[in-house]
């Protein structure tokens, strides 16, 4: 492996690690009714790159970390309506599962905020998607929601649907 490839291999996994951060930051406000600022506090103090319990938690990108976050509170109804518009006419955003809507609301801030390609952001989030999900539709369903999201969000990159 080149020098560079370290070097991208090292950024790809401060990124990947910044998307599952935001995830889990975004389950936590919604779940305990905190402030994107008091969790994302949290998380660049007491989580990221933290030893918890003996584990090491992984580096991040702070930038990407907060970037989501802030975008999120930002973009949600946004966001939001183009899950909603995403998903099958009788499931709502609000009724699906929280960790998903959760990985649907940094996805969707991603894809707004437009700084990185949307097929990137697909693939990256339905990879994070394979850790939460009991069974392989559920990562099927992930791909298709996000991609959804992505021609809305996104058409010029996306090319026509």
């Amino acid at each position: 492996m080149s020098t560079d490839d370290k070097g991208r291999s090292a950024r790809q996994a401060r990124s990947i690690a910044a998307r599952l951060y935001a995830v889990q930051a975004l389950f936590q406000m919604e779940a305990g009714g905190q402030s994107a600022d008091r969790v994302g506090a949290e998380f660049r103090h007491w989580r990221i790159g933290e030893t918890i319990e003996g584990a090491e938690m992984p580096e991040a990108d702070v930038d990407l970390f907060e970037r989501i976050l802030g975008d999120v509170v930002t973009w949600q109804a946004r966001i939001d309506q183009m899950t909603d518009r995403a998903l099958v006419a009788k499931w709502k955003i609000d009724r699906i599962d929280p960790v998903l809507r959760a990985l649907f609301r940094a996805a969707g801030a991603e894809l707004v905020g437009g700084k990185t390609p949307p097929r990137v952001v697909i693939k990256e989030y339905v990879r994070l998607s394979d850790d939460f999900a009991a069974e392989e539709r559920e990562t099927r369903f992930v791909n298709a929601v996000l991609d959804h999201m992505a021609h809305e969000a996104r058409p010029e990159e996306m090319g026509a649907k």
